[in-house]
């Protein structure tokens, strides 16, 4: 972990290990308490097909299930 500091103009640079393991460009999310970095792909779409690579059934075999257990858990 490193401790940064925003500059005079509020930029606030990373140390080169951080970009070189997470990259360049990061979506800030805002924390009850802080805020997190969160970063983005080069190839947004991409990431998605490989992050749910392995999921065998349809967007639309999904939306079903979470619909029915969205049902289920408020009692119907």
């Amino acid at each position: 972990m490193s401790d940064v500091a925003l500059d005079d103009r509020g930029r606030l640079t990373l140390p080169k290990e951080v970009r070189e393991r997470y990259g360049d460009r990061y979506h800030v999310v805002q924390l009850p308490d802080g805020i997190k970095l969160v970063p983005i792909a080069d190839d947004p779409l991409e990431a998605l097909r490989d992050e749910f690579a392995d999921v065998e059934k349809s967007a639309d075999e999904l939306r079903e299930d979470a619909r029915k257990a969205a049902l289920d858990e408020a009692g119907r």
